[in-house]
């Protein structure tokens, strides 16, 4: 630990920069900075690297009990309480703050106080080697949270996080267009410079209300007017101009998606129009479905590779094995029933379970084997098992069947007890299930629960009451 006293002017400076970082953050609220003080802020990237390494520096030199030159812990001292007041003073720029920034500017403010006591120990010749040395360990670690937060401020929420494939989540079958797509391409390629976190330009993306308000070159978005909303006319400039949306180095819109963006836009820029909402003729319709079918694309690229051969090999006169498109690797597979059936027909096909996207196995005779191998299709999209002696018991097996959108399951023995499996399937487009066990009450629960459901479950009671009655009818006048 330093032992010599410092000049009595490093005190005093010290003390006042103490004194108005506390200022700062306890007034908040009611400080406007004047345009001058606020462009010092912007000096906060360029500085900060010097409390960094000479805090970290002074700590290690310490926690090896080494004594720590007083002018290194001055300097440090006095660079950390500068780089937090800048840091305040950029962070002003951001209304509202968001979370990260809050933590960065509580963390940065943390050391700069840290520093300050461990200054003020030192120039005091307190010997409490043990508070010091838990200083110096406090010191490493908040620095270097400091700095994560900061990280992710400036690069993205999960640019420090460990590699890892980045899987958007599907879109709906029937998509809110703000929602599930607008919303979805601003945030893969605009949201992560003009969020609460990191507002470049002022500007913020993360609802319609702020892409009306815009920010320092106005409104980003005029609603029913794309031609003259900033957005589009920014993403339509060459990719050389400074002011292109997104900056070089930043994944480009595709064609497709600034035609959505100009075609939302152009329909009043609704936070609530679904893709049902839209005729068949409404080009956003075509747009839409587009990027939902590069989507699935996309998901089906992630499958695992499966070689000819080993198709070849498993298929049979009675198992049918197919790319769903030319050197795809999401299959399609086909069950006939053969003279003498044998599990092992389906069993046999675990080896290529992920990669399957549509199994029918209609009419055959499936049983708790059969569906423990279903179960493993954790890709399936599309499944039909009508007509066969399912019973709840086996049907309870599909429950992490997550993907599935078409399920055939009619002329089976399921009753009431599978609609809380069926309840589950939230993505499921369309269910068929006449000649079932389930009741009435079964069939309104799966409605409530899914209201977008396409629900097949044969004649409806009231239309054939009113067939017996019309019959009835005719059979008297007869």
């Amino acid at each position: 630990m330093a032992q010599k006293n410092s000049s009595p002017w490093v005190d005093y400076v010290i003390f006042g920069l103490t004194v108005f970082l506390v200022f700062c953050l306890i007034f908040e609220s009611f400080i406007d900075l004047p345009s001058l003080v606020a462009w010092l802020g912007r000096w906060h990237p360029l500085i900060l690297h010097f409390p960094i390494v000479l805090l970290l520096m002074a700590a290690a030199i310490g926690l090896f009990n080494r004594i720590v030159p007083k002018l290194l812990l001055t300097i440090a001292t006095l660079s950390a309480l500068v780089t937090a007041i800048t840091g305040f003073f950029l962070g002003t720029e951001t209304v509202p703050k968001g979370d990260l920034i809050l933590w960065h500017q509580w963390m940065g403010a943390g050391v700069a106080f840290l520093a300050v006591l461990w200054y003020w120990l030192s120039t005091n010749h307190l010997q409490q080697t043990y508070l010091v040395k838990g200083i110096q360990v406090i010191l490493i670690l908040l620095v270097g949270f400091t700095g994560h937060f900061g990280g992710m401020i400036t690069h993205g929420e999960d640019f420090l996080a460990m590699p890892r494939s980045k899987k958007l989540e599907k879109i709906p079958e029937n998509p809110l267009i703000y929602e599930h797509i607008v919303h979805r391409v601003l945030d893969n390629s605009c949201i992560g410079c003009h969020n609460p976190n990191k507002s470049k330009g002022e500007l913020l993306m993360t609802s319609i209300g702020e892409l009306i308000k815009g920010g320092e070159s106005g409104p980003a978005l005029v609603v029913g007017d794309p031609v003259n909303s900033e957005l589009i006319r920014r993403l339509h400039l060459p990719m050389e101009d400074e002011e292109h949306m997104p900056p070089d180095g930043k994944k480009p819109l595709s064609d497709n998606e600034i035609q959505i963006l100009e075609r939302w836009i152009a329909l009043g820029a609704s936070d609530t129009l679904k893709l049902s909402d839209l005729d068949n003729s409404e080009p956003l319709a075509g747009m839409v479905k587009k990027m939902m079918e590069e989507g699935t694309s996309n998901s089906w690229a992630k499958l695992p590779k499966v070689a000819d051969s080993t198709l070849q090999n498993l298929a049979s006169d009675y198992v049918t094995i197919q790319r769903i498109s030319s050197n795809s690797q999401a299959l399609s597979i086909s069950v006939f029933l053969p003279p003498d059936y044998d599990p092992k027909n389906i069993t046999d096909l675990k080896r290529i379970s992920n990669n399957i996207i549509e199994l029918d196995l209609s009419g055959i005779p499936i049983g708790e084997k059969e569906m423990e191998f279903v179960a493993m299709c954790k890709n399936l999209e599309w499944l039909e098992v009508d007509r066969t002696p399912l019973t709840d018991t086996e049907f309870d097996k599909l429950k992490g069947l997550a993907q599935l959108r078409v399920l055939k399951a009619y002329e089976t023995g399921i009753t009431d007890k599978s609609v809380a499996v069926l309840k589950d399937f939230k993505g499921l487009k369309s269910l068929y299930l006449w000649e079932t066990q389930i009741s009435e009450v079964g069939f309104t629960e799966l409605k409530e629960a899914l209201p977008n459901l396409i629900l097949d479950h044969g004649i409806d009671p009231e239309l054939k009451r009113e067939f017996i009655e019309k019959d009835t009818i005719v059979d008297s006048i007869q």
